[in-house]
């Protein structure tokens, strides 16, 4: 299988953030996870990745982010990328604090120690996010939500363009699942970041997301606008089940939700 290495670019800026064109990838010769994969995210965008379970959402990003080599296809990425992976589990009792100074790791340096400008990213970070006052607090004390936020405090802080997030509402309740979705459209609107996270929640990418891609199959993508792209005809395919739009006002403003019907 032919290796073509992910192409990186620093320094020009352009209005894509990140694009991949005919990607392939088999973790086994010739049994391929993805095949035949385009597509682009425009600066200051909300991409989601929408598929069932094993059709290659995660492998799509280890593609993206140049943890994987791609055998086939390239990938171009405009800026620099921060990684936020599922909810997880640390073995070590590190501080709030410390979690987050991780992310300086790039800047700080091998068998260096944080100094007083990466301190001061790192609690501005926490701030963002609204989680400073847990700066001294153990990461073991925090619930799902909490936790999250501080991962993704600790991506800010690495002063990226574009933000990775690998299912971001794993595991979390409702009122956890809407934070982090706030947070995710935030991001985006008001401070310019772009974003590409897989969810298996549709209705996640219709709340905060410009634009999706459904996996439909190893070698069949459909790509664009959310709205548009998020038919209840290609969810019924994508999931395998009947899926309805259904429209409703609340507050004053006309939103959309998905329901299966099980």
């Amino acid at each position: 299988m032919r290796q073509t290495p992910v192409r990186r670019l620093r320094g020009h800026m352009t209005d894509t953030a990140i694009s991949f064109s005919d990607l392939a990838f088999a973790y086994q010769p010739h049994k391929w996870i993805i095949r035949g994969c385009s597509g682009s995210v425009e600066r200051g965008r909300v991409a989601a990745l929408l598929g069932p379970n094993g059709c290659g959402k995660t492998t799509l990003l280890k593609l993206l982010i140049g943890a994987l080599e791609p055998s086939e296809g390239r990938v171009s990425v405009n800026g620099r990328i921060a990684f936020v992976p599922q909810l997880f589990q640390v073995t070590f009792d590190f501080t709030v604090l410390d979690m987050v100074l991780m992310g300086r790791a790039r800047q700080i340096g091998v068998f260096s120690q944080p100094g007083r400008s990466d301190i001061k990213a790192a609690l501005s970070a926490l701030d963002r996010v609204g989680m400073a006052e847990f700066a001294a607090r153990s990461f073991h004390q925090l619930s799902g939500g909490q936790r999250q936020l501080v991962i993704l405090a600790r991506a800010l802080t690495a002063d990226a363009d574009i933000l990775i997030f690998d299912e971001p509402t794993s595991a979390l309740d409702l009122k956890n699942q809407a934070l982090v979705l706030e947070w995710i459209a935030r991001l985006s609107r008001q401070e310019g970041l772009t974003v590409i996270f897989t969810t298996h929640h549709p209705h996640h990418a219709l709340a905060v997301a410009d634009d999706v891609m459904l996996m439909l199959g190893p070698s069949r993508y459909l790509t664009g606008p959310t709205r548009e792209v998020m038919t209840e005809e290609y969810l019924a395919e994508l999931y395998g089940v009947t899926i309805r739009r259904i429209a409703f006002e609340h507050q004053g403003r006309r939103l959309e939700m998905l329901a299966p019907v099980l």
